[in-house]
């Protein structure tokens, strides 16, 4: 979330500047699981309420993940370029990320996120109600619209 929440900050806003709705496709795993409550929580409270946008999250189903085009596109791209070399720290790893170029013009930006993310954070059922959370007709478990409060 912190990496979404930071590119619409440095850069999204400024590309998009009257967008008031962003989609987010997402893995199904991780932090940005389609049942994490602090993904949601999270999503409202530094994204959706602070720059008062409407965001719509699909999540791909598990085992999907081969489909999702940044996957496709970019990681093949960045292992080409790395091309098995040991990453020994995260400045090696960032350098690699950031000289990723095609003559298609993929240009790659990175940045190391630095920060404390604390594991087993949860979230009540009465946080949860105060998330404007809309779930899809259409496979709801993984398709949801949250809007600013």
């Amino acid at each position: 979330m912190e990496a979404t929440r930071r590119w619409w900050k440095d850069e999204g806003c400024r590309r998009y500047p009257n967008t008031r709705h962003l989609l987010l496709l997402a893995d199904g795993g991780g932090s940005n699981a389609s049942r994490s409550r602090v993904w949601k929580q999270r999503l409202q409270t530094e994204l959706c309420n602070p720059y008062q946008l409407t965001v719509t999250v699909c999540h791909y189903p598990p085992g999907a993940s081969k489909w999702n085009p940044i996957e496709h596109r970019l990681f093949s791209e960045i292992s080409k370029n790395w091309a098995g070399q040991p990453l020994d720290s995260y400045e090696t790893m960032l350098n690699y990320i950031q000289t990723t170029r095609t003559k298609t013009g993929l240009i790659v930006k990175a940045k190391l996120l630095e920060g404390d993310y604390p594991i087993g954070v949860s979230v009540s059922k009465e946080e949860m109600a105060r998330i404007n959370l809309r779930f899809h007709t259409v496979l709801p478990q993984w398709n949801y619209t949250i809007m600013p409060n």
